[in-house]
């Protein structure tokens, strides 16, 4: 919502750009069959749609909308999500516009209790968070799909009709110039908490509704504190109330606050209860004496919704289609984008022809397996910040009030920020190699090391699956050369990094002060395979060639 007198897209520091309605060859009469779909241009899908790309393969994304989503919503965007985009190539205005933050501080009764700090150093190219507003975050996607000759994006064209069949999927489309109908082979869902897919299939959400409902509500403001997270309880201003505080670029303040027991969620959202909450937030909770503007604001109920296959035939639920997760922890977007990555390459892979369709049969149970993760966290984080009962309200103050003098109880509000999913029990990945004291375990993402001056390790990542190979003086095993190169001539996408620390070795990476060695728990003759989202699928502390071909056959969902 806006305040009176504004536009929908009238915003104090976004300009909103018009994407026209460009007629598609299906309404002049033209037969053309995609091989694949998305349905909604949120941030998820184009995405998705990016990753296709990088893979090589076309892709069409319909929205019914004629610019960007309003409001901030979505904000903080995770280092693994910064790692996805940089693999697509759109990482640079994302870290040039965020704002990166690495810690938070909880307050009760306006007293600081608890200052959490996620691991950051030198050795990792992005923060472990940062903050930028939605509208921004769909804006750099948008403009570096279209400039991509494998993305095709309608705007204005919306699906009415979804119905599939063993051969693929057809969209009925409308738009501002005429019905139509789209073939695609196989589809992607991204069309948010209210799918169109999903109601077309007759499938369902299921889980949890928590009581408590928040309003988010974006201000702009001039203000010199840093950036992080801050959380407010039984603030002497409003001691019923739990207040979330995030600061974003263009001196945009986005203040999140639990409606009181029994107020009424209508009246909650009206301009003028907006204004006078916000200031008393402002004054009495920030301790902020500038000046303010009212930018946007809505109201938001916390679920745990999921559907219980994220596969259904040909099509693919990504993001809120499949599942809704609570604003704690940040977990909603990160979640989707990981979403994203995990259908695109897979995808890809079986429309290339390198792997069979059950490699998708996959999907779901790795990123439901993620979402049930997120739903055990973000679960704790939503009843600690809106107890659901007189007893968790009970047992959270107890807990809160004990971390004024006992550092222990402090970190009952820790609010678990969003951390990447381990597959380990994934179909695709291989059982570990115990000879392993430490690095990243099979499903794990592979972690970042400095190599130099801007230089680290996830810059010289392939497209495809990459194995690191670990060896003195750069060297591999002839027989391995061998193989390698026999899976590259078969149309494997697999990129060999040779990782020494001896400086010299020709095209191979330099580990100058063993950080990687010692990382990745290597040793000479160690090797990682990594998918093409950069999750190991296998780990050996000595790699035989025959080996190397049993996991990329797993990894690729074969037997």
């Amino acid at each position: 919502m806006r305040p009176a007198g504004r536009a929908e897209t009238d915003s104090l520091y976004f300009d909103y750009p018009h994407f026209p309605f460009v007629r598609p060859p299906e309404l002049e009469g033209q037969a053309v069959r995609h091989r694949v779909a998305i349905v909604g241009a949120g941030p998820v899908g184009v995405t998705a749609a990016l990753e296709l790309a990088r893979h090589g393969i076309v892709s069409v994304v319909l929205d019914d909308k004629a610019t960007v989503n309003d409001g901030s919503r979505a904000i903080c965007i995770s280092r693994h999500s910064l790692e996805i985009l940089q693999q697509l190539g759109v990482d640079a205005p994302f870290e040039e516009k965020g704002l990166g933050w690495t810690q938070g501080r909880t307050y009760f009764r306006d007293r600081e209790i608890y200052r959490f700090q996620m691991p950051h150093s030198d050795q990792e190219r992005f923060y472990p968070m940062y903050n930028l507003q939605q509208q921004y975050i769909e804006q750099f996607l948008i403009d570096q799909a279209t400039e991509s000759a494998l993305v095709e994006m309608r705007w204005q064209s919306a699906v009415t009709g979804v119905s599939q069949d063993d051969g693929g999927v057809t969209l009925e489309v409308s738009t501002p110039e005429g019905d139509y109908r789209l073939e695609a082979d196989y589809l992607l869902a991204a069309d948010g908490a209210r799918s169109v897919v999903r109601k077309a299939f007759d499938l369902s959400l299921h889980g949890e509704a928590y009581e408590g409902r928040y309003v988010i509500a974006d201000v702009r403001l001039r203000s010199d504190f840093p950036t992080e997270r801050r959380a407010f309880f039984h603030s002497h201003a409003l001691p019923d109330t739990t207040i979330l505080v995030h600061k974003q670029p263009d001196d945009i303040w986005r203040i999140d606050y639990q409606l009181g027991p029994g107020e009424d969620p209508e009246q909650a959202v009206e301009e003028a209860t907006i204004r006078e909450r916000v200031e008393l937030i402002v004054r009495e909770v920030m301790q902020e004496s500038g000046d303010w503007e009212l930018e946007w604001w809505s109201l938001y109920k916390a679920h745990t919704l999921a559907l219980d296959d994220y596969r259904h035939g040909r099509v693919l639920f990504i993001g809120d289609s499949a599942h809704l997760v609570p604003i704690f922890g940040v977990r909603g977007l990160n979640n989707g984008l990981a979403d994203a990555a995990n259908a695109g390459w897979k995808l890809a892979c079986v429309l290339n022809g390198q792997a069979p369709d059950a490699l998708l049969d996959s999907y779901s149970p790795e990123r439901r397996g993620a979402t049930l993760d997120v739903f055990a966290n973000a679960g704790k984080s939503t009843r600690f910040m809106t107890p659901p009962t007189r007893g968790y309200a009970l047992m959270r103050d107890a807990a809160l009030a004990l971390a004024f003098h006992n550092d222990y109880a402090s970190g009952f509000a820790n609010p678990r920020q969003v951390t990447p999913y381990t597959y380990a029990d994934s179909p695709l990945t291989l059982a570990d190699d115990a000879a392993f004291e430490a690095g990243p375990i099979p499903g794990a993402p592979l972690i970042n090391r400095r190599l130099g001056d801007n230089d680290f390790l996830l810059d010289h990542l392939g497209t495809g699956f990459n194995l690191l190979h670990f060896s003195e003086k750069g060297e591999v095993e002839p027989a391995l050369q061998q193989r390698i190169a026999a899976l590259q001539a078969q149309g494997n996408d697999l990129t060999l990094l040779r990782v020494t620390c001896a400086p010299g070795a020709e095209g191979a990476l330099v580990d100058p002060d063993g950080r990687l060695f010692a990382g990745y728990g290597a040793e000479p003759g160690t090797a990682y395979l990594a998918r093409p989202d950069r999750h190991v699928a296998a780990r050996w502390k000595t790699l035989e060639s025959a080996a190397l071909d049993h996991a990329l056959t797993i990894a690729l969902g074969g037997e």
